[in-house]
């Protein structure tokens, strides 16, 4: 029992640090105990090591920490396209090493032990296609295109020139300050891939999540498969049951199934809920970034949004509190008014509930089919870009 209870322990830790880390920000969690613990996990541990490692080894050591922190996050590097093919590696060499003996089993063929390593090989194509691909880099020599294909909407892409490549800025792109270039219809910089994501691998950026997503819940369930086979063949239920006089319910048996899986399939059960973990978090991911490519929206563009929708409902709230500030002192000074009841007073509707609400208006959201197309066909792979010029001022 002690080993269940552990087990238990474990698993809601586990939980309420991966519960925090991904949701500790939302509304609903403001002022618990989770928002304390994602603050901690994202901000305040890598605080209290720099001032432990300045405390012990002085402020050379807190410089040099500073300075790989820099070398890792503001310059391209690949320390997490190694850590990438590390985790896959070794995912795949322990599931090899720990469950291949059980194939074929009582639910599993023979093929596949081919079409797991069919499935890693692809994962690891797509992986690659997306980090070493352009991303869709804005040069002189292309920058006129560009214009065409993506013109300002002048809400949040104005005409401007981009002040470290000094060519025209067209819209939708950005200067990566990390690749040093201007990247078309940006998206965000990825450290998994070293690489912008942008105009022109967006769609095997989808692909690697989604591909990778499926590809952990098929070795999920293959391992559950496979203990379930073993289950089968040892005939575990019947010897509890006939030899150790165990009752024949799911409430008798689970304990001591569960021992027995703790006890000979330890691994098999690690690798089982590493596997579901990581799927969750890449379903969670494809789906936010499909959500964007339906409506033609890139995540740098969701923050310029937020901004730009912020900035307007604070300027409409500061001209209705202008108007009703003035209103209130016309009346003042105009002839004396019976006083207005408290009750009267309290139901009142308020200035700032009469602001305009501010609509987001994507000029780029096209349709359902036009935006998935513009995804998986980028516009600077098809013949009729390179034939557009740019019109003469």
């Amino acid at each position: 029992m002690a080993v269940n209870w552990l087990l238990i322990c474990h698993g809601l830790v586990t939980l309420t640090v991966v519960i925090s880390f991904l949701c500790g920000q939302w509304p609903i969690f403001q002022g618990t105990p989770i928002e304390r613990l994602h603050h901690f996990i994202t901000f305040g541990a890598y605080d209290y090591f720099l001032r432990f490692v300045g405390f012990v080894f002085g402020d050379k050591a807190r410089s040099l920490v500073l300075s790989i922190e820099r070398c890792c996050c503001d310059r391209p590097n690949p320390v997490l396209q190694v850590i990438y093919l590390v985790i896959i590696g070794a995912t795949y060499y322990y599931i090899v090493k720990s469950s291949f003996r059980y194939i074929p089993g009582y639910y599993l063929g023979e093929v596949h032990k081919y079409t797991s390593l069919l499935a890693v090989g692809i994962g690891i194509v797509l992986f690659l296609l997306t980090s070493f691909s352009d991303p869709g880099t804005v040069k002189a020599g292309n920058v006129s295109e560009y214009l065409l294909a993506y013109p300002y909407d002048n809400i949040i892409y104005t005409e401007k020139e981009c002040s470290t490549c000094k060519i025209p800025k067209p819209a939708r792109s950005k200067h990566c300050s990390i690749c040093n270039r201007c990247v078309a219809r940006f998206d965000h910089h990825c450290g998994w891939m070293n690489n912008c994501i942008g105009e022109r691998n967006t769609r095997y950026f989808l692909a690697f999540l989604l591909w990778h997503c499926l590809l952990c819940i098929y070795g999920a369930i293959a391992l559950a498969l496979i203990i379930a086979g073993r289950l089968k063949e040892l005939r575990v239920v019947y010897i509890l049951t006939v030899y150790y006089g165990v009752g024949n319910s799911f409430r008798s048996l689970a304990p001591h199934v569960a021992q027995w899986l703790l006890s000979s399939y330890n691994t098999q059960l690690l690798l089982m809920v590493f596997l579901v973990i990581v799927s969750l978090l890449l379903a969670g991911f494809f789906g936010y970034h499909a959500n964007l490519c339906l409506t033609n929206t890139t995540t740098n563009e969701t923050f310029k949004w937020e901004d730009y929708i912020s900035w307007q409902r604070n300027l409409n709230e500061a001209r209705v509190s202008a108007a009703a500030l003035k209103a209130s002192i016309s009346g003042m000074s105009g002839e004396a008014k019976h006083p207005e009841s408290k009750c009267k007073s309290f139901f009142r509707r308020s200035p700032l509930e009469d602001s305009q609400v501010v609509a987001k208006e994507n000029k780029y959201d096209k349709g359902f089919y036009h935006n998935m197309f513009e995804v998986l066909f980028p516009l600077s792979t098809r013949p009729s870009f390179s034939k557009t010029k740019s019109k003469p001022s």
